[in-house]
C-alpha cells in the first residue's frame, strides 16, 4: 500500500466509519448487523383490548303445560277468587300456555275440563262451584280460539280427592282443574336406519284413533237419542202432514 493512503486507511478505522469494503458489500447488497441502541420516542400504542367474555342464554324454565299420554298436565294451579268462579290474572298466561298446547297438538280431539274441590262445606255447593269453575275455563279457551266440540266441562265437587282432606296441605292439593284426554289419533311409524348415514327414513305410518271407553259409550248413546228424536220428528211431521192434507172427495153415484 502506498505510504501516503496508510494515514487515511487509519483514519477510517479511528473514526469508527464504514471501511471501503463494508461500503462495497452495502453496495453489493450484503447485510450489515446493527449493533448500536436504537432509541423510540413516544409511548408504544396500547394492546388491543381482549374480547368481551360470550354472554350466555340463562336455562329456559321448564314447560309448565305438557302433554302426557292421556292426560294434559299443569305444573301450576288455575287460581280463581275464593269461593267463586272468577279465574285470577296471574293465571291468564298459563291458560295461554294451554291454548297453544291445544294448537301445537292437532291430534287431540276431545278433551274433558274436570272441576274439582276440598272437602269445606257441603256437597251441593263444592259441587256447583267446581263445575262452574271448570266451565269459566271452558269458556276461557274457547275464547281463544279452541272449538267447541273439543271441549266439554264438569264439576266432580269433593268426589274425587287425590289427597287427604283432613289437612290443609291435602285440602289444597284437592283444590284442582284437570285436562283429561278423551280422545286422540294416535300415529305409529315404522322405520328403517340407513347403515351408510345412520339416517332414519319412515316406511310405513298408520294412524288409528284412540278413545275413552266411557267416552265412546256416551257419544253412541247421544247419537241413538238423536236417532230416536230424529224418528221421531219424522213421525210427527208426517202425521201433522196427514191432518192438514184435504181428504178427496167422494164421487157422486150414477
Amino acid at each position: 500500500m502506498d505510504s501516503r493512503n496508510k494515514p487515511r486507511a487509519r483514519r477510517w478505522l479511528n473514526l469508527g466509519l464504514l471501511s471501503p469494503v463494508a461500503l462495497l458489500l452495502a453496495a453489493c447488497g450484503g447485510q450489515i448487523p446493527f449493533s448500536g441502541n436504537l432509541a423510540v420516542a413516544g409511548d408504544p400504542p396500547p394492546l388491543p383490548a381482549p374480547p368481551p367474555p360470550k354472554k350466555e342464554e340463562p336455562p329456559k324454565p321448564p314447560p309448565r303445560v305438557e302433554v302426557r299420554d292421556n292426560k294434559i298436565e299443569i305444573k301450576e294451579k288455575i287460581q280463581f277468587d275464593t269461593a267463586k268462579a272468577t279465574i285470577k290474572p296471574e293465571s291468564f298466561s298459563l291458560l295461554d300456555e294451554i291454548v297453544q298446547v291445544f294448537k301445537d297438538n292437532p291430534h287431540i280431539l276431545k278433551v274433558a275440563i274436570e272441576g274439582h274441590a276440598s272437602k269445606e262445606g257441603s256437597a251441593t255447593f263444592n259441587r256447583k262451584l267446581s263445575d262452574d269453575r271448570a266451565k269459566a275455563v271452558r269458556q276461557y279457551l274457547i275464547d281463544h280460539g279452541i272449538a267447541e266440540d273439543v271441549l266439554s266441562a264438569k264439576g266432580f265437587g269433593f268426589d274425587k280427592p287425590i289427597a287427604d282432606n283432613e289437612t290443609e296441605e291435602g285440602r289444597e292439593k284437592n283444590r284442582r282443574v284437570e285436562f283429561n284426554i278423551l280422545k286422540q289419533d294416535v300415529t305409529k311409524k315404522k322405520v328403517e336406519v340407513d347403515p351408510l348415514t345412520g339416517k332414519e327414513k319412515v316406511v310405513e305410518s298408520k294412524t288409528t284413533t284412540v278413545q275413552d271407553k266411557a267416552d265412546k259409550e256416551a257419544e253412541k248413546q247421544k247419537a241413538d237419542d238423536k236417532k230416536t228424536a230424529d224418528e221421531a220428528a219424522d213421525d210427527k211431521k208426517a202425521a201433522d202432514d196427514k191432518k192438514k192434507k184435504p181428504a178427496t172427495p167422494k164421487a157422486d153415484p150414477k
